[in-house]
């Protein structure tokens, strides 16, 4: 186990149930996901049953359980969103990037998960890419949106 998830455990001496979601949180950040190591780790920690605990991670929608791509994309699905047409944008980006919702493509550049609202309902239809909003959208402002991660994806590799 590598030693930051101990780290993040150490930060939560009193080994209470109540730091579950709080600890699952920053081992998230850490690490992208909640692997099935980790939450064995987590639940020898805090003598919580792995049953427990992937009930409650999975209870919410902010945790996931696999990698993700460089860009992972979080569409709403809220009602707002939902009216505004975001259902158009679920099938124009599992086309264009060739998943489905919960996978990530074949070269771990995108990932895409719908979720239930990200509160920002007055700017629906709208999407999350690793913490950048974009709002109102359109299909070319969706084309344009995917072109530029992948340009900078490039950027990224070619300096």
């Amino acid at each position: 186990m590598p030693p930051s998830i101990d780290s993040i455990l150490e930060r939560f001496p009193n080994k209470q149930r109540e730091d579950l979601i709080p600890m699952l949180q920053e081992i998230q950040d850490e690490f992208g996901f909640l692997s099935e190591e980790i939450i064995n780790h987590v639940g020898a920690y805090l003598s919580i049953s792995v049953n427990k605990i992937y009930g409650v991670a999975t209870f919410y929608d902010n945790f996931r359980f696999g990698p993700t791509g460089r860009f992972h994309i979080r569409l709403c699905h809220g009602t707002a969103c939902h009216v505004a047409g975001a259902s158009t944008f679920i099938q124009e980006l599992e086309k264009q990037l060739k998943i489905k919702s919960g996978e990530t493509d074949k070269e771990g550049l995108f990932s895409l998960e719908v979720v239930s609202c990200v509160g920002a309902c007055g700017l629906a239809p709208i999407i999350e890419i690793n913490g950048e909003y974009f709002t109102q959208l359109t299909s070319e402002k969706l084309n344009d949106i995917l072109q530029s991660f992948r340009i900078k994806d490039q950027d990224i590799y070619e300096s």
